[in-house]
């Protein structure tokens, strides 16, 4: 039986997107849902467009009950994969799927985690510390935000004449091309 994946994002969902694109013919595992805590986020629209069902929830549904851990188990979810998701998971989820949540983050962990480090924001504070290096940290999710076990990191120089925009990209471009892989050799070892 392949394993299931629900992907959970916040906005536009590109690494959604190449997750549902990797594991749209796999054998191994399936996108089994996408959820979201963003009515607007165009990450559902690329769910609708590979046919993915998708699930809105509030911040009062996500922290004060277990609405989504029964969503969850009722799909057999084999693995949450955090794409963008700005929430601070809460202890029931996180007890509900030990070690088997993982985020992505665009900074080398430990360096520029932690609340409110996302997006440009990360990579305006890499750009003005003068950092040589930039890349990308695939960890387990714990109860901090950005804490968690490292998995996967990966890494580009910064060239002395990289923009924003720039750096930006050379991140995702790490970020597509490791994250559906990662969730694969994640997925190979569960049981």
């Amino acid at each position: 039986m392949k394993k299931r994946i629900a992907i959970f994002a916040s906005g536009s969902g590109s690494n959604a997107q190449k997750i549902m694109e990797h594991f749209k013919y796999s054998n191994l595992a399936e996108v089994a849902l996408v959820l979201s805590n963003n009515p607007e986020a165009y990450v559902l629209q690329r769910a609708d467009n590979f046919e993915i069902p998708s699930h809105i929830f509030d911040k009062r549904t996500f922290y004060e009950t277990n609405e989504i851990i029964d969503i969850l188990k009722r799909l057999e979810i084999d693995i949450i994969v955090l794409a963008g998701f700005l929430w601070l998971v809460p202890e029931n989820l996180l007890k509900a799927f030990p070690n088997k949540i993982i985020n992505i983050h665009p900074a080398l962990l430990p360096k520029y985690g932690g609340k409110g480090m996302y997006g440009d924001r990360v990579h305006k504070t890499v750009l003005e510390a003068g950092d040589e290096e930039h890349g990308i940290t695939i960890h387990f999710v714990n109860e901090k935000f950005d804490e968690g076990e490292i998995i996967h990191q990966a890494k580009f120089k910064i060239e002395p004449d990289d923009t924003l925009d720039v750096i930006k990209f050379k991140g995702q471009q790490l970020e597509h091309q490791y994250f559906p892989k990662i969730i694969e050799n994640l997925l190979k070892k569960y049981n």
